[in-house]
C-alpha cells in the first residue's frame, strides 16, 4: 500500500499540478487511510475511519455512487459540506471513487493549495485514472493481507522460547527475507531429550509461500515427535523423509539435526542436503564441519542420512544456519562461509545474540538480506550437574 502512495505522489500529484492527496479503502463500513501526502498527521487522524455515511466530508458520498466530484474552490465545497473546507485548509478537491466492477475499494483524493478549476480534459482523464488507481490499490491491499498472514503463520509456527540445559547456551535468530510476501520455510528448534543431551534441528523447506510455511510447521512436529521417543539423529530423519513422501508435497526440505551430548562432550549430526554448520573447537581455531550428507527429505523413501560425530569440548560453539546467510548475489557461498569461518573464530563472542549479530553483519554488511536467515549458536560450557 505503501509502494502504491509513493508511485501516486511521484507520478500523479505533478501530472495535475496537485500538492497533497488522501487514500482512503472501505472497510467494516469505514474508510481506512492508508495513505497521504501534504497533510500534517492530526489531520490525518481527524479523517481517519470516518463512516462511509459521513457528511463531514464527500468522500462516502463518493464512494456510494460512484460519481467522481470536483470542487474548484472551498465556497463550492462549503455549499454541501460546510465544515469540510476548514479542516485542512486546501482550495480545490478532486473525490474519486475508485471502484471495481461495482465493488466500493476506497477513495483517491487530489487536493490544491489554491483554487484550481478542473477542466472538462481534467475531469475525464482522472475519472479513468481512478479505475487504474482502484485496480492497483485493491492489489495491494490483496498483497499486503497475505504478507501479514505469512508472516503470521510463520512466527506461530516457529518456538517462541527454547527450552534449557544446564551447561549449554543457546541463542536463535530468524531474520525474513527484506521484501515481498516470499516469506519461505526456514525452521530451527532445541529439543530437551534429558539432563545432558539435546538436539539442534534446523532446516529449510523449498520455496517461499504459505504452503512452505505450513509444511515446515509439520516437520519441525514431526522431528520433535521421533527425537523425544528416543530415535537417533540418523533415524529422525530417515522417518520424517518417510512421512514427507508419504505427504506426497511438491515441496523439498533440507535438514540439519545435531544432537549435543555434554556427559561424553560429543557432537553427532545428520545432514538431509543442508548447508553444513560451523564448529569453533578451541580459540581462534574454527571448521566447517563437513561430512557426507544424505539427500533431501521428500525425495526417496528408503533414503538413509549417514550419522558422523566430532567432539566437543567445553566452551565449543556451534553454528548451525541456513543458505540464507552464505548465499548473495554477485559473490561465491564458499567464499562467505570461509569469511563467517574466521569470524567465528576472532570474534569476541561474550554473548552468543553479539555473535549472531557479528557473523549476519560478516554475511551480509548491507543488512538487506534478500533470502530468509536463520541461524542457531549452541555453546556447551561442560558437563551438567544436575542429577541425571
Amino acid at each position: 500500500m505503501r509502494d502504491v502512495t509513493a508511485l501516486a505522489v511521484e507520478q500523479i500529484l505533478p501530472a495535475f499540478g496537485a500538492q497533497g492527496l488522501v487514500m482512503s479503502v472501505a472497510e467494516a463500513g469505514r474508510l481506512k487511510i492508508t495513505g497521504h501526502h501534504g497533510y500534517p498527521a492530526d489531520i490525518v487522524e481527524s479523517l481517519d475511519a470516518l463512516p462511509l455515511d459521513t457528511d463531514l466530508t464527500p468522500a462516502g458520498q463518493v464512494l456510494a455512487s460512484g460519481t467522481a466530484a470536483f470542487f474548484a474552490s472551498p465556497a463550492d465545497l462549503a455549499r454541501c459540506y460546510p465544515r469540510a473546507p476548514w479542516i485542512s485548509g486546501k482550495k480545490a478537491w478532486a473525490f474519486l471513487p475508485l471502484v471495481i466492477t461495482g465493488r466500493p475499494v476506497g477513495c483517491f483524493i487530489l487536493t490544491y493549495e489554491q483554487p484550481h478549476s478542473f477542466t472538462a480534459d481534467e475531469r475525464a482523464v482522472l475519472t479513468s485514472l481512478a479505475g487504474l488507481m482502484a485496480q492497483a490499490l485493491d492489489r495491494a491491499h490483496l498483497y499486503d493481507t497475505q504478507h501479514r498472514l505469512v508472516r503470521e503463520l510463520q512466527r506461530a509456527l516457529l518456538p517462541g522460547s527454547l527450552p534449557t540445559l544446564p551447561g549449554l547456551e543457546v541463542a536463535a535468530r530468524y531474520l525474513p527475507a527484506g521484501r515481498g510476501t516470499e516469506v519461505g520455510g526456514d525452521f530451527y528448534d532445541l529439543v530437551r531429550l534429558d539432563d545432558t543431551t539435546a538436539a539442534a534441528v534446523i532446516g529449510d523447506v523449498e520455496g517461499h509461500s504459505i504452503a512452505a510455511a505450513a509444511l515446515m510447521g509439520q516437520v519441525r512436529t514431526a522431528i520433535h515427535a521421533h527425537a523425544t521417543a528416543g530415535a537417533t539423529p540418523d533415524q529422525v530423519l530417515a522417518r520424517t523423509n518417510r512421512l514427507l513422501v508419504d505427504l506426497d508435497s511438491d515441496l523439498l526440505v533440507s535438514c540439519l539435526y545435531a544432537q549435543v551430548d555434554l556427559r561424553r562432550g560429543e557432537l553427532t549430526l545428520a545432514n538431509a542436503g543442508h548447508v553444513p554448520p560451523l564448529l569453533r573447537h578451541a580459540p581462534r581455531q574454527a571448521r566447517i564441519l563437513d561430512f557426507e550428507p544424505g539427500p533431501l527429505l521428500g525425495i526417496d523413501t528408503h533414503a538413509q542420512y549417514p550419522l558422523a560425530a566430532t567432539p566437543l569440548p567445553t566452551g565449543s560453539v556451534v553454528t548451525l544456519h541456513t543458505d540464507g546467510l552464505v548465499e548473495r548475489a554477485g559473490t561465491n557461498p564458499a567464499q562467505v562461509t570461509d569469511g563467517l569461518v574466521q569470524h567465528l573464530a576472532h570474534a569476541d563472542d561474550d554473548s552468543l545474540e553479539g555473535l549472531i549479530d557479528g557473523l549476519i553483519d560478516c554475511a551480509w554488511p548491507t543488512g538487506q538480506c534478500t533470502d530468509d536467515v536463520t541461524v542457531l549458536l549452541l555453546r556447551s560450557k561442560g558437563q551438567s550437574s544436575a542429577p541425571s
